[in-house]
């Protein structure tokens, strides 16, 4: 039995060692990929005012997703809301679209992982305190249902998220190339 337990041992080992450096974070950014970036991506363009430079004269729809308890005060007047407000509201709009770009790419990645599950605990937040959605959404962990919006599909997010904090981008990407660079010189 001992003999069996070394082999098994011997084996996942040296198969974490080979193919968990490159295998591991790569998966990671692909799972991000296929599944939030456009996510991201189309939330972000519901923001978007018009022109070339809208994401600095965001839209209606900006406001009333990232503060809209704030909004509805406000009267939804955007001119109403403050200069800070804007401001808020314009860095989201913008970090909704490069976090998931540099994830893609590979570059920054920790930091941008980083800035992703912040972004994930705020858009929970904003959901469930300025949207007001249910408990049923909200969900609870350990239940045996495991669709309920934020505390099940956002903690997968955040895992996921949490490996290219821990793991970095992986060999195919931007980091690396760049980490190639900096130690041929």
């Amino acid at each position: 039995m001992n003999a069996l337990i070394s082999l098994h041992n011997r084996f996942f080992t040296g198969l974490e060692a080979l193919v968990a450096p490159a295998l591991i974070p790569t998966l990671a950014r692909l799972v991000f990929a296929a599944t939030l970036l456009f996510y991201y991506w189309n939330s972000a363009m519901t923001k978007l005012g018009d022109g070339f430079f809208g994401f600095y004269n965001v839209d209606f729809g900006a406001y009333t997703q990232i503060t809209p308890r704030l909004f509805e005060a406000a009267g939804y007047d955007p001119g109403q809301m403050g200069f800070l407000v804007h401001i808020l509201v314009v860095a989201a709009t913008i970090g909704e679209f490069t976090l998931p770009f540099l994830l893609l790419i590979g570059l920054l990645t920790r930091l941008a992982a980083l800035g992703m599950i912040g972004f994930v605990v705020a858009q929970s937040w904003v959901d469930i305190f300025g949207h007001g959605i249910g408990a049923e959404d909200i969900g609870t962990w350990f239940d045996g249902t495991p669709g309920s919006l934020i505390l099940d599909q956002r903690a997968f997010w955040v895992f996921v998220l949490l490996v290219l904090v821990f793991r970095g981008a992986g060999p195919l990407s931007v980091d690396a190339l760049l980490r190639g660079r900096m130690s041929a010189t």
